[in-house]
């Protein structure tokens, strides 16, 4: 028998899906709907396997719900701004929206090949001017609303490329790109007031349900609520204020007596202040800012102090005076950017007090010890204990303390207790030329003034030169110079960008209506959202998604909408792995370029070993990537798909290998050969049934399929895709051990041919199409608008049962019943049993307990 031919039936199913409109939908509010979305990618180029696990386990989903009776919106675009088309029309003399467009058909190309169920007609790109003359309108609307402002914030600056950097693209202090140091500088940032949703936001991640565990956990960590004081500290010595106090935001007032030393951030305006008269205070915040602005570079940092010649007053007791230190792990935007340090019960602290030689003096006492003997050493003690060496807290557990703290803090005017937040306001503006242009003039007369809305979209000039660092609107020659809306004199536009994260906080409601007018359709909006389903990297779990949370809190305020939540429920998928290559020379491979000599020893082209790395995620960088079109070309979408799906459970990581991919090219062939097999005939469609009911063999099929059915749809509805694989799998098994050919038996052939080609379908679609077809249905009859089949209750019941066989309440073995066996069948059963009978050496039981087809429990 031929093989399966999947370069002729795929092209053949494509067409068909895409000529009858198969995916397109519309608003019908007589079906329910389900709108399942992945996060829609950056055009960087040609897709690997690696990239498209995601889109396919959205496909399935979208498919298995259309089978449902779901009308499904299930749509794709691009999140087509940003950095890497600057860099690669800087390297390839090229614009970027070239660079992009060319990226968009060459992976739109990718994704149709592999016969993903999109609504193409809802495409999108953000880079697009009718997709950003929204979110322009948006931001107007913010900035109306005090939703959006500008203010002076530190920042990541490359000095080569002039450009501010996130904190992910500083890699060991220096720019990703330039690698040149990186410097923090105070520049002028446009913000988004995520705060003021920063408890909205916390408390209802408790009603994301459908969201995991760890993604909630990582966003409520990140919005970080703490409870605590403001304490202020009286300030005396040289640079001192008159009657200055330092405010000091803490978690832990009831430890203000284990109080050693008081420290600033280096951008505290006291640690500034002091700078300008002390030239080794200038140089240790100049070191200061050579750091990244992030906290994990912060804290894998070596901490460093300077000490002034300030000294702080205890709040509790004036007698006591406190060192007041500029120190470099210290973040000016938490808290108030100064702290107390208590290093009995901190362990950076306690580092910090070790190495400038500080007093270190416990006030917890962990349970048991002596008070008048502990110490602490190496270790700061952490965990909860009662107060002492603290005064009027003595005694106290460390909860009451607190409240204790507070209290006298409040009475004798010195601080308060207060909520502060981890979570900052969203710094939006980027200093780059591929972004959103935000949509302000800067008028000497009049300030800042918003653009018209009449004079939207802002578009991005055409005519740039990326021939010289920073940014390419900065040094424009016409583009910044306009008019002022209000009074008609000289005026810049605003040239720094939007941040991509803007795009994509609200791309997903473009999608329900793409072509309107207004950013979107409020009708469709309320009929679509939320997403029902949503698919993508952990990796996102906190910015993005954080973002999209507070982006439709944003549009709710300002009148657009009333949906909160975007997204319903959520799924983070594992990443596609391989190994990883190196030549002597240290270049990374691509794995094609890898041989096996004669002795099984993996080489390159040249003959010499090669160095096999660790499995890692599938990275262009590395060149452990396996391309889509060679896989497509040699075996067929569909095999990819049903490949990307089995294995390992979606959540995790899957190892991509070459057996692997050949094992399940074999497994569809055997499934082809299966449905072209004459010897084993199969009834025609709409055939009548025979007289009486199947029995024997096509008794046993039946059921089995019915047990498939019952099965496959619970993994499905489960995520469990590989499980749902080997599911049908099994069911596939056992219809090749199926060779009856009597009347009945051709019935229930096609009962099960058909199911399993249903079955197959969200997984296989062209390959399930394909075997439809050979069923005898027509062209007008396709798989794909079949309605998912549903299990008869009473053919999933297995026959038999595995019944615990116990003596005096010990397994000793099992046996297997029919179900709902009578009593007498189950105790001879177990009786007769050898184990049974040794144990009872002749002798007869005192009583035999039966539970049904659980246990039989006999009795010494």
């Amino acid at each position: 028998m031929a093989r399966f031919n999947f370069r002729e039936t795929e092209a053949k199913w494509q067409r068909i899906w895409h000529e009858r409109r198969c995916f397109n939908v519309a608003v019908d509010r007589a079906r329910p709907k389900y709108y399942v979305l992945e996060m829609f990618p950056y055009p960087s180029g040609k897709l690997h396997v690696g990239h498209v696990r995601n889109y396919t386990m959205g496909d399935v989903v979208a498919r298995y719900k259309r089978a449902q009776g779901f009308n499904v919106m299930h749509p794709m675009g691009w999140d087509a701004f940003g950095l890497p088309a600057e860099n690669a029309a800087i390297a390839g003399k090229t614009h970027p929206a070239i660079w992009t467009y060319e990226n968009i058909a060459t992976m739109r190309g990718q994704l149709q090949r592999m016969g993903l169920a999109y609504d193409w007609e809802r495409e999108i790109a953000t880079c697009h001017p009718d997709y950003y003359r929204h979110e322009q309108k948006m931001f107007l609307d913010f900035l109306a609303a005090g939703l959006a402002y500008r203010k002076e914030s530190w920042v990541n600056w490359d000095p080569v490329d002039n450009t501010v950097l996130a904190n992910e693209q500083v890699v060991d202090g220096r720019g990703w790109r330039t690698g040149a140091a990186v410097e923090k500088r105070l520049l002028s940032q446009w913000f988004l007031r995520i705060t003021d949703f920063a408890d909205e936001l916390r408390e209802a991640l408790d009603g994301l349900e459908r969201w995991p565990e760890r993604v909630r956990l990582m966003q409520e960590k990140w919005i970080g609520r703490s409870e605590g004081a403001r304490v202020f500290f009286p300030l005396s010595g040289p640079g001192a204020a008159p009657d200055e106090r330092l405010e000091v935001f803490t978690t832990r007032p009831d430890t203000l007596f284990g109080a050693s030393f008081v420290a600033v951030a280096p951008n505290h305006p006291i640690a500034q202040r002091l700078a300008a008269d002390d030239p080794a205070l200038a140089e240790f915040i100049a070191e200061c800012n050579r750091m990244g602005t992030s906290e994990a570079v912060i804290e894998a940092a070596e901490k460093k102090g300077f000490e002034t010649r300030l000294t702080a007053r205890h709040p509790f007791d004036p007698t006591i005076e406190l060192p007041v230190y500029v120190a470099n792990f210290i973040l000016m935007d938490y808290g108030t950017g100064a702290i107390f340090g208590c290093p009995a019960h901190d362990q950076r602290d306690l580092d910090f007090a070790r190495k400038y030689r500080l007093s270190v003096t416990p006030v917890v006492l962990p349970k048991g010890e002596d008070p008048a003997r502990f110490t602490v050493g190496d270790t700061a003690f952490t965990e909860d204990g009662t107060l002492f060496n603290s005064r009027f807290l003595d005694g106290l557990p460390v909860a009451q303390a607190k409240s204790a703290a507070g209290e006298r803090l409040e009475s004798l005017g010195i601080g308060q207790r207060s909520i502060v937040y981890r979570l900052r306001d969203w710094g939006v503006s980027r200093q780059r030329y591929w972004g959103c242009p935000i949509p302000v003039i800067h008028c000497p007369a009049c300030g800042i003034v918003p653009v018209p809305a009449a004079d939207l979209p802002v578009r991005l000039p055409e005519d740039v030169s990326f021939d010289k660092p920073g940014n390419p609107l900065a040094h424009h020659p016409t583009w910044r110079h306009v008019a002022c809306p209000r009074c008609g004199g000289k005026a810049e536009r605003e040239t720094d960008t939007l941040d991509t994260f803007f795009e994509s906080s609200w791309y997903f409601l473009r999608y329900c209506s793409p072509r309107a007018e207004t950013a979107f359709d409020r009708d469709e909006v309320e009929y679509w959202m939320p997403v029902d389903q949503y698919i993508g990297g952990i990796e996102h779990a906190v910015l993005h998604l954080l973002y999209s949370r507070f982006f439709t809190r944003a549009l709710g305020k300002t009148g657009y909408l009333a949906v909160k939540e975007p997204f319903a429920g959520l799924f983070t998928q594992g990443m596609v792995v391989h190994q990883t290559y190196q030549d002597a020379d240290g270049n990374w491979l691509f794995p094609d370029e890898i041989a096996i000599d004669a002795d099984g020893t993996q080489v390159d082209a040249t003959g010499r070993p090669v160095v096999v790395g660790r499995l890692e995620k599938m990275s262009k960088s590395k060149k452990n990537v396996v391309g889509l079109e060679h896989i497509v070309e040699n075996y067929g979408a569909d095999t990819a798909r049903l490949y990307l799906m089995s294995d390992s459970p979606p959540e995790r990581d899957l190892e991509w290998t070459d057996a692997g991919i050949d094992g399940v090219w074999r497994y569809v062939n055997r499934v082809w050969r299966l449905f072209e097999d004459d010897r084993y005939p199969v009834a025609a469609p709409g055939a009548a049934a025979p007289v009486g009911e199947p029995e024997g063999a096509s008794l046993v099929v039946r059921r089995e399929m019915h047990r498939a059915i019952l099965d496959t749809t619970g993994h499905l509805d489960g995520f469990r895709f590989n499980r749902a694989v080997a599911r049908i799998r099994e069911f596939s098994n056992a219809l090749e051990d199926f060779t009856a050919t009597d009347d009945w038996a051709r019935l229930v052939r096609r009962e099960a041919y058909e199911t399993l080609a249903v079955l197959l379908g969200p997984m296989m679609p062209h390959f399930a199409e394909e075997l439809w077809q050979r069923l005898g249905h027509g062209d007008n009859t396709m798989l794909v608008d079949q309605p998912w089949p549903t299990a008869d209750a009473a053919l999933t019941i297995e026959e038999t049962v595995t019944v615990a066989v116990q003596v005096n309440g010990r397994l000793r073995a099992t046996i297997e019943l029919k179900r709902d066996a009578a009593q007498a069948e189950a105790e001879a059963a177990a009786l007769a049993v050898p184990a049974v009978q040794q144990l009872l050496a002749g002798k007869a039981p005192r009583k035999i307990i039966v539970v049904a087809n659980r246990i039989v429990n006999v009795v010494g």
